[in-house]
């Protein structure tokens, strides 16, 4: 179901080595007694709800307590702050897109070369985020905590399988963190929004990037 994952000292020529990818969530925290759940599920529908009706970045702890019937303090225990809540919304969105590189079809699932599933797995992030940009930005208030959760590991660790499948050079945890930075959501949304360059030129810069990257061709023969 899921594939292999390089250990952290891998040898790309040694497939013992490597253990599997599995889903992971986007927020972070202890796992929940059975009523925890539950109280989190309301006030995360609670958050959908809001942000549907009035966008992500008009959400507000206070609202989501005030449409729970709760205290503004039990949404801060259970997030932490509205970060941690927004990357809670995450989870559902996150997760099916990690189905999709995990064991979805290929290119982008297992099947196809690496190149090809480095090529798709970019502009499948890509679009996944544009398509929920307002609750990404939103979440992506701290760099630090970005990169420290479950799903950034899961993506780094991902690209880094991929990047040795292709025989990349060079250090590869450094290349694997370097091409996630070319996917960050506030750049893209940066240089989409402030720089007026279309997506599909975005995704075309992803395709060159992991043509140097492997040596590999990109398909506009860059």
């Amino acid at each position: 179901m899921t594939e292999p994952l390089p250990s952290p000292r891998p040898s790309w020529d040694d497939p013992a080595g490597r253990a599997d990818l599995v889903l992971e969530s986007v927020g972070e925290g202890p796992r929940l007694r059975a009523d925890a759940v539950r109280n989190s599920a309301r006030l995360l529908e609670v958050a959908a709800d809001l942000v549907t009706l009035r966008g992500a970045e008009n959400l507000t702890m206070e609202a989501v307590a005030n449409g729970a019937g709760v205290g503004k303090g039990t949404v801060f225990r259970r997030f932490g702050d509205r970060a941690g809540l927004m990357m809670a919304l995450l989870d559902s969105h996150e997760q099916a897109l990690q189905e999709r590189f995990l064991t979805g079809p290929p290119p982008l699932g297992p099947g196809a070369p690496a190149v090809e599933r480095l090529r798709a797995f970019g502009s499948a992030v890509l679009r996944h985020e544009q398509a929920h940009r307002d609750i990404y930005l939103a979440a992506q208030t701290d760099s630090r905590r970005r990169r420290t959760v479950g799903a950034y590991r899961l993506r780094l660790s991902h690209l880094r399988l991929l990047l040795g499948e292709a025989r990349a050079g060079g250090d590869l945890d450094l290349l694997a963190h370097s091409l996630l930075a070319s996917l960050d959501t506030a750049l893209v949304d940066h240089l989409v929004v402030r720089e007026g360059m279309s997506l599909e030129r975005v995704e075309s810069g992803w395709y060159a990037l992991v043509a140097r990257c492997t040596g590999a061709v990109a398909p506009d023969g860059r």
